[in-house]
């Protein structure tokens, strides 16, 4: 058995301690309002089966982490929808889009440029379904902006920023309590690198956790966001004690 797999069993032992962001108490109504939409939605529910195959071994970022993110954008376009004054209706219709856009934003995660690949993959893919093309470019512009520390294309509608904005919040949010319980693990245990080359490149993923602070987009995600990757950084330092004292 790999030495990841214990790692990992202990890391999510001290993720399980660690308290839910705030974001999660705060806003119920919107989590459990998203949660429905991607349940029920006929489109939604094809793109997750389509997907199922298409995630499987996708370098940390498969159906698991696709799910969170779209419901963390749904979520998020609910209250950023809601504090704006728009109206249900067109909420609803935002929260299934930008739920599209976090199912589909890593679909090209194993190639480079995947977030251009993945929003002209996306693109071609909605082509199909039952968006207008004026939806199908909001999606392609969410999923080529969802890359931290890269130059964004603009969006040609304030929905459009809108769903932008809320993608990448939520797949930001990832890189907090959610590094350390699955995404780290699932990358490690598909590239395997040796433990001290993973330890010697530890304090760069903290560095990296830390400089996404500040790249929040939404006013939901500035307020919640940083919370998020403090609690991942608190985990991360927490489990390098114990891999030390532990593993070596």
């Amino acid at each position: 058995m790999s030495v990841y797999t214990h790692i990992r069993k202990r890391a999510r032992q001290i993720v399980s301690r660690f308290p839910q962001p705030e974001f999660y108490s705060d806003h119920p109504r919107e989590i459990r309002h998203s949660g429905q939409i991607f349940a029920t939605d006929p489109i939604l529910r094809d793109l997750k089966a389509f997907l199922a195959d298409q995630l499987e071994d996708n370098l940390g970022h498969g159906l698991r982490h696709a799910t969170k993110v779209a419901l963390d954008a749904g979520a998020l376009m609910a209250v950023e929808g809601r504090e704006s004054g728009i109206s249900d209706r067109l909420i609803d219709r935002g929260i299934l889009i930008v739920e599209s856009a976090g199912l589909l934003h890593d679909v090209k995660r194993k190639q480079n440029d995947h977030s251009v690949k993945g929003a002209v993959y996306a693109g071609k893919l909605l082509s199909g379904y039952p968006f207008s093309s004026k939806e199908v470019e909001e999606v392609r512009t969410a999923i080529y902006n969802h890359e931290a520390f890269k130059k964004c294309i603009p969006a040609y509608s304030r929905r459009g920023a809108l769903v932008s904005d809320c993608l990448y919040d939520a797949d930001k949010f990832r890189w907090g309590p959610d590094n350390f319980s699955d995404t780290l693990w699932e990358m490690v245990m598909f590239h395997n690198p040796p433990l001290s080359d993973f330890i010697a490149n530890y304090p760069s993923g903290i560095e990296s956790l830390l400089k996404i602070k500040t790249t929040f987009r939404t006013g939901t995600g500035k307020k919640y966001g940083p919370q998020f990757i403090d609690i991942g950084v608190a985990i991360g330092e927490e489990l390098l004690k114990v891999i030390k004292s532990e593993f070596l």
